[in-house]
Protein backbone atom coordinates (compact mmCIF):
# COMPACT_ATOMS: atom_id res chain seq x y z
CA UNK A 1 0.00 0.00 0.00
CA UNK A 2 1.57 3.22 -0.82
CA UNK A 3 1.82 6.32 1.64
CA UNK A 4 -1.23 8.56 0.30
CA UNK A 5 -3.40 5.76 0.91
CA UNK A 6 -2.29 4.95 4.36
CA UNK A 7 -2.50 8.71 5.05
CA UNK A 8 -6.73 8.76 3.38
CA UNK A 9 -7.86 7.80 6.97
CA UNK A 10 -5.92 11.10 8.78
CA UNK A 11 -6.74 13.55 5.73
CA UNK A 12 -10.19 12.64 5.60
CA UNK A 13 -10.73 13.44 9.23
CA UNK A 14 -9.00 17.02 8.36
CA UNK A 15 -12.06 17.37 6.07
CA UNK A 16 -14.40 15.89 8.47
CA UNK A 17 -12.70 18.92 11.25
CA UNK A 18 -13.30 21.68 8.36
CA UNK A 19 -16.99 20.73 8.04
CA UNK A 20 -17.13 20.83 11.68
CA UNK A 21 -16.24 23.53 11.62
CA UNK A 22 -18.27 25.69 9.05
CA UNK A 23 -21.31 24.40 11.19
CA UNK A 24 -20.39 25.81 14.05
CA UNK A 25 -19.20 29.10 12.85
CA UNK A 26 -22.77 29.04 10.97
CA UNK A 27 -24.71 28.85 14.50
CA UNK A 28 -21.82 31.73 16.41
CA UNK A 29 -23.37 34.64 16.94
CA UNK A 30 -21.30 36.22 19.37
CA UNK A 31 -18.09 37.10 20.43
CA UNK A 32 -17.20 35.35 23.42
CA UNK A 33 -18.63 32.01 21.41
CA UNK A 34 -15.96 33.14 18.27
CA UNK A 35 -13.03 33.01 21.60
CA UNK A 36 -14.08 29.62 22.50
CA UNK A 37 -14.24 28.11 18.86
CA UNK A 38 -10.42 29.35 18.71
CA UNK A 39 -9.34 28.03 21.39
CA UNK A 40 -11.18 24.68 20.96
CA UNK A 41 -8.96 24.18 17.51
CA UNK A 42 -5.93 26.87 17.47
CA UNK A 43 -5.52 26.97 21.60
CA UNK A 44 -2.28 25.75 23.33
CA UNK A 45 -4.06 22.06 23.46
CA UNK A 46 -6.42 22.45 20.63
CA UNK A 47 -6.82 20.09 17.96
CA UNK A 48 -4.07 22.21 15.71
CA UNK A 49 -1.49 21.82 18.15
CA UNK A 50 -2.54 18.17 18.89
CA UNK A 51 -2.35 17.28 14.96
CA UNK A 52 1.00 19.13 15.03
CA UNK A 53 1.94 16.55 17.90
CA UNK A 54 1.31 13.10 15.89
CA UNK A 55 3.65 14.11 13.52
CA UNK A 56 6.46 12.84 15.98
CA UNK A 57 5.16 9.20 15.63
CA UNK A 58 4.97 8.60 12.09
CA UNK A 59 8.05 8.15 9.50
CA UNK A 60 9.80 10.81 7.74
CA UNK A 61 8.06 10.25 4.54
CA UNK A 62 4.78 10.33 6.05
CA UNK A 63 5.48 13.04 8.04
CA UNK A 64 6.32 15.37 4.88
CA UNK A 65 2.79 14.75 2.99
CA UNK A 66 0.54 14.86 6.76
CA UNK A 67 2.93 18.33 7.62
CA UNK A 68 1.86 19.96 4.14
CA UNK A 69 -1.67 19.08 4.52
CA UNK A 70 -1.79 19.77 8.07
CA UNK A 71 -0.66 23.40 7.38
CA UNK A 72 -3.01 23.88 4.93
CA UNK A 73 -5.53 22.30 7.66
CA UNK A 74 -4.56 25.32 9.69
CA UNK A 75 -4.53 27.80 7.35
CA UNK A 76 -7.86 27.28 6.09
CA UNK A 77 -9.19 27.26 10.51
CA UNK A 78 -7.27 30.87 10.58
CA UNK A 79 -9.44 32.49 7.39
CA UNK A 80 -12.78 30.86 8.44
CA UNK A 81 -12.43 32.09 12.22
CA UNK A 82 -10.81 35.16 10.81
CA UNK A 83 -13.89 36.27 8.47
CA UNK A 84 -16.59 35.42 11.00
CA UNK A 85 -15.02 37.36 13.43
CA UNK A 86 -15.00 40.32 11.05
CA UNK A 87 -18.67 39.34 9.98
CA UNK A 88 -19.40 39.48 13.53
CA UNK A 89 -18.10 43.39 13.82
CA UNK A 90 -19.97 44.31 10.42
CA UNK A 91 -23.04 42.79 12.74
CA UNK A 92 -22.28 44.87 15.53
CA UNK A 93 -21.32 48.23 13.81
CA UNK A 94 -24.84 47.77 12.12
CA UNK A 95 -27.04 47.35 15.10
CA UNK A 96 -25.65 50.41 17.56
CA UNK A 97 -27.75 53.44 16.96
CA UNK A 98 -26.97 56.63 18.42
CA UNK A 99 -30.04 58.38 19.24
CA UNK A 100 -29.39 62.22 18.68
CA UNK A 101 -32.05 63.34 20.58
CA UNK A 102 -30.58 62.16 24.24
CA UNK A 103 -29.07 64.48 26.48
CA UNK A 104 -24.89 63.74 26.89
CA UNK A 105 -23.06 62.09 29.31
CA UNK A 106 -21.84 64.68 32.06
CA UNK A 107 -17.97 64.43 32.15
CA UNK A 108 -16.57 64.52 35.35
CA UNK A 109 -13.81 67.45 35.37
CA UNK A 110 -11.08 68.14 38.25
CA UNK A 111 -10.19 70.89 40.55
CA UNK A 112 -7.57 72.40 41.77
CA UNK A 113 -5.64 70.93 44.78
CA UNK A 114 -6.10 73.39 47.99
CA UNK A 115 -2.52 73.56 48.23
CA UNK A 116 -2.02 75.17 44.61
CA UNK A 117 -5.40 77.46 45.10
CA UNK A 118 -3.08 79.19 48.36
CA UNK A 119 -0.16 79.18 46.07
CA UNK A 120 -1.59 81.43 43.43
CA UNK A 121 -3.99 83.04 46.25
CA UNK A 122 -0.25 84.22 48.06
CA UNK A 123 1.55 85.05 44.68
CA UNK A 124 -1.57 87.13 43.58
CA UNK A 125 -1.27 89.24 46.36
CA UNK A 126 2.51 89.43 46.66
CA UNK A 127 2.68 90.03 42.76
CA UNK A 128 0.44 93.29 43.21
CA UNK A 129 3.74 94.76 45.98
CA UNK A 130 5.88 93.96 42.76
CA UNK A 131 7.46 90.91 43.92
CA UNK A 132 8.55 88.71 41.14
CA UNK A 133 8.47 84.76 41.64
CA UNK A 134 12.13 82.93 41.26
CA UNK A 135 12.21 79.09 40.47
CA UNK A 136 15.18 76.87 42.49
CA UNK A 137 17.22 73.78 42.93
CA UNK A 138 15.25 71.08 45.36
CA UNK A 139 19.16 69.21 45.50
CA UNK A 140 20.90 72.18 47.11
CA UNK A 141 24.50 72.33 48.85
CA UNK A 142 25.35 73.12 52.13
CA UNK A 143 26.66 76.73 51.12
CA UNK A 144 23.20 77.62 49.30
CA UNK A 145 20.96 75.93 52.48
CA UNK A 146 23.21 76.54 55.13
CA UNK A 147 26.71 78.53 55.30
CA UNK A 148 25.26 81.59 53.40
CA UNK A 149 22.47 81.78 55.34
CA UNK A 150 24.23 82.66 58.58
CA UNK A 151 23.50 78.64 60.04
CA UNK A 152 26.61 77.64 62.04
CA UNK A 153 27.61 74.16 61.77
CA UNK A 154 26.49 73.44 64.81
CA UNK A 155 23.41 74.03 64.51
CA UNK A 156 20.65 71.15 64.86
CA UNK A 157 18.77 71.74 61.66
CA UNK A 158 22.05 70.40 59.89
CA UNK A 159 21.84 66.77 61.50
CA UNK A 160 20.52 63.57 59.84
CA UNK A 161 17.43 63.75 61.98
CA UNK A 162 15.98 66.76 60.78
CA UNK A 163 17.36 67.17 57.17
CA UNK A 164 17.59 64.59 54.17
CA UNK A 165 21.12 64.39 52.86
CA UNK A 166 21.36 62.80 48.97
CA UNK A 167 25.39 62.43 49.73
CA UNK A 168 27.60 64.10 51.99
CA UNK A 169 27.62 67.42 50.69
CA UNK A 170 24.31 67.68 48.70
CA UNK A 171 20.74 67.51 50.72
CA UNK A 172 16.99 68.35 50.13
CA UNK A 173 16.38 71.69 50.75
CA UNK A 174 14.78 72.96 54.11
CA UNK A 175 13.21 75.38 53.07
CA UNK A 176 13.76 77.97 49.74
CA UNK A 177 15.90 80.53 51.16
CA UNK A 178 18.62 78.96 49.01
CA UNK A 179 16.89 80.48 45.98
CA UNK A 180 17.06 83.55 47.84
CA UNK A 181 20.91 83.20 48.16
CA UNK A 182 21.31 82.18 44.39
CA UNK A 183 19.34 85.19 43.47
CA UNK A 184 21.16 88.05 45.48
CA UNK A 185 24.47 85.61 44.44
CA UNK A 186 23.53 86.59 40.62
CA UNK A 187 21.49 90.21 40.43
CA UNK A 188 22.13 93.22 42.04
CA UNK A 189 19.77 95.26 44.30
CA UNK A 190 17.35 96.26 44.54
CA UNK A 191 15.71 92.79 44.68
CA UNK A 192 11.95 91.95 45.37
CA UNK A 193 11.17 88.25 45.01
CA UNK A 194 9.04 85.50 46.30
CA UNK A 195 9.96 81.73 46.02
CA UNK A 196 7.25 78.64 46.37
CA UNK A 197 8.19 75.44 46.29
CA UNK A 198 8.52 72.24 47.72
CA UNK A 199 10.97 71.62 51.16
CA UNK A 200 11.84 68.17 52.69
CA UNK A 201 12.29 68.04 56.58
CA UNK A 202 12.08 64.46 58.56
CA UNK A 203 9.09 64.81 60.55
CA UNK A 204 5.91 63.47 60.05
CA UNK A 205 2.76 63.59 62.32
CA UNK A 206 -1.53 65.03 61.91
CA UNK A 207 0.25 68.98 61.97
CA UNK A 208 3.97 68.23 59.97
CA UNK A 209 4.90 66.07 56.88
CA UNK A 210 8.51 65.41 55.18
CA UNK A 211 7.77 67.15 52.38
CA UNK A 212 5.54 70.22 52.33
CA UNK A 213 5.42 73.75 50.24
CA UNK A 214 6.61 77.15 51.11
CA UNK A 215 6.53 80.75 50.09
CA UNK A 216 9.38 82.71 51.35
CA UNK A 217 9.21 87.17 50.36
CA UNK A 218 12.34 88.69 49.96
CA UNK A 219 13.19 92.71 50.16
CA UNK A 220 16.62 94.05 49.39
CA UNK A 221 17.16 97.72 48.78
CA UNK A 222 18.56 101.13 49.94
CA UNK A 223 16.47 102.17 53.63
CA UNK A 224 14.87 99.17 53.69
CA UNK A 225 13.39 98.85 57.41
CA UNK A 226 11.00 96.83 59.99
CA UNK A 227 8.36 99.22 59.60
CA UNK A 228 8.14 98.34 55.96
CA UNK A 229 8.04 94.56 56.77
CA UNK A 230 5.03 94.95 59.24
CA UNK A 231 3.37 97.39 56.98
CA UNK A 232 3.66 94.95 54.20
CA UNK A 233 2.71 91.95 55.85
CA UNK A 234 -0.21 93.03 57.80
CA UNK A 235 -1.77 94.37 54.20
CA UNK A 236 -1.13 90.59 53.33
CA UNK A 237 -2.91 88.64 55.87
CA UNK A 238 -5.81 91.37 55.43
CA UNK A 239 -5.92 90.87 51.78
CA UNK A 240 -5.37 87.23 52.13
CA UNK A 241 -7.95 86.24 54.58
CA UNK A 242 -10.51 89.13 53.16
CA UNK A 243 -10.65 90.83 56.63
CA UNK A 244 -9.22 92.86 58.99
CA UNK A 245 -7.03 90.32 61.51
CA UNK A 246 -5.74 91.20 65.26
CA UNK A 247 -1.93 90.26 64.53
CA UNK A 248 1.04 90.47 66.74
CA UNK A 249 4.44 90.63 66.10
CA UNK A 250 6.25 88.77 68.70
CA UNK A 251 10.42 88.59 68.54
CA UNK A 252 12.02 85.18 67.76
CA UNK A 253 15.78 83.91 66.63
CA UNK A 254 16.51 82.67 62.94
CA UNK A 255 20.52 82.64 62.23
CA UNK A 256 19.72 84.22 58.81
CA UNK A 257 17.61 87.53 60.36
CA UNK A 258 18.11 90.38 62.86
CA UNK A 259 16.11 91.12 64.65
CA UNK A 260 13.49 88.28 64.50
CA UNK A 261 9.63 87.89 64.49
CA UNK A 262 7.33 85.96 64.43
CA UNK A 263 3.87 86.76 63.30
CA UNK A 264 0.78 85.41 65.02
CA UNK A 265 -3.20 85.74 64.03
CA UNK A 266 -6.06 85.66 66.06
CA UNK A 267 -8.11 82.72 64.92
CA UNK A 268 -11.31 81.52 66.29
CA UNK A 269 -10.27 83.06 69.21
CA UNK A 270 -6.74 81.83 69.42
CA UNK A 271 -3.68 83.13 68.87
CA UNK A 272 -1.65 80.97 66.08
CA UNK A 273 2.07 81.33 64.42
CA UNK A 274 1.49 81.84 60.66
CA UNK A 275 4.89 82.90 59.46
CA UNK A 276 8.51 83.64 60.74
CA UNK A 277 10.20 87.39 59.14
CA UNK A 278 12.47 89.22 59.95
CA UNK A 279 15.79 91.85 58.76
CA UNK A 280 18.42 90.50 56.44
CA UNK A 281 21.15 89.59 59.08
CA UNK A 282 24.68 91.17 58.07
CA UNK A 283 26.44 88.41 57.49
CA UNK A 284 23.91 87.01 54.91
CA UNK A 285 24.57 90.09 52.85
CA UNK A 286 28.43 90.03 52.91
CA UNK A 287 27.99 86.14 52.15
CA UNK A 288 26.44 87.34 49.05
CA UNK A 289 28.77 90.17 47.86
CA UNK A 290 26.04 92.78 48.89
CA UNK A 291 27.25 95.73 51.03
CA UNK A 292 25.41 95.89 54.34
CA UNK A 293 26.29 99.06 54.70
CA UNK A 294 24.64 100.38 52.06
CA UNK A 295 21.81 97.83 51.83
CA UNK A 296 19.32 96.41 53.77
CA UNK A 297 16.56 94.44 53.52
CA UNK A 298 13.96 91.96 55.25
CA UNK A 299 12.70 88.57 54.68
CA UNK A 300 9.80 86.06 55.24
CA UNK A 301 8.47 82.80 55.47
CA UNK A 302 5.41 80.80 55.86
CA UNK A 303 4.16 77.00 54.93
CA UNK A 304 1.37 76.65 52.55
CA UNK A 305 -0.21 73.63 53.98
CA UNK A 306 -1.11 75.46 57.24
CA UNK A 307 -2.58 78.35 55.66
CA UNK A 308 -4.80 76.34 53.49
CA UNK A 309 -5.55 74.78 56.39
CA UNK A 310 -6.96 77.58 58.36
CA UNK A 311 -8.47 78.93 55.29
CA UNK A 312 -10.47 75.36 54.41
CA UNK A 313 -11.12 74.28 57.95
CA UNK A 314 -8.28 71.40 57.55
CA UNK A 315 -7.35 69.65 60.48
CA UNK A 316 -5.19 66.74 59.14
CA UNK A 317 -2.36 67.96 57.11
CA UNK A 318 -1.73 63.95 55.74
CA UNK A 319 -5.14 64.87 54.07
CA UNK A 320 -2.86 66.78 51.48
CA UNK A 321 -1.56 63.87 50.07
CA UNK A 322 -3.98 61.19 50.26
CA UNK A 323 -5.69 61.77 46.91
CA UNK A 324 -8.74 61.14 47.99
CA UNK A 325 -11.40 62.50 45.62
CA UNK A 326 -13.76 62.51 47.64
CA UNK A 327 -12.09 65.46 49.76
CA UNK A 328 -10.33 67.14 46.53
CA UNK A 329 -13.86 67.35 44.75
CA UNK A 330 -14.78 70.14 47.58
CA UNK A 331 -12.64 72.49 45.87
CA UNK A 332 -14.51 72.19 42.04
CA UNK A 333 -15.10 75.94 40.84
CA UNK A 334 -12.44 77.60 43.32
CA UNK A 335 -9.60 79.92 41.93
Amino acid sequence: MCIRDRLKPVLKEYSSLISELREKLVNCSTSHDLANIKSYYLGKNGIVSNEFLKLKTVSPEERKILGSNLNNFKQEVQNLIIRKNTELSESIKETEQVDISLPGSNISTGSRHPVNLTINRVIDILGCYGFDTVDGYEIEDEFHNFDALNIPNSHPARDMHDTFYVSDTKLLRTHTSSVQIRSMLSSKPPLRIMTPGKVYRSDSDPTHSPMFHQIEGLCIDRDINFCHLKGLLTRFITELFGRDMEIRFRPSYFPFTEPSAELDIKFNGKWLEVLGCGMVHPNVLTNVNISSKKYSGFAFGLGIERLAMLQYGIKDLRMFYENDLSFLSQFKGLK
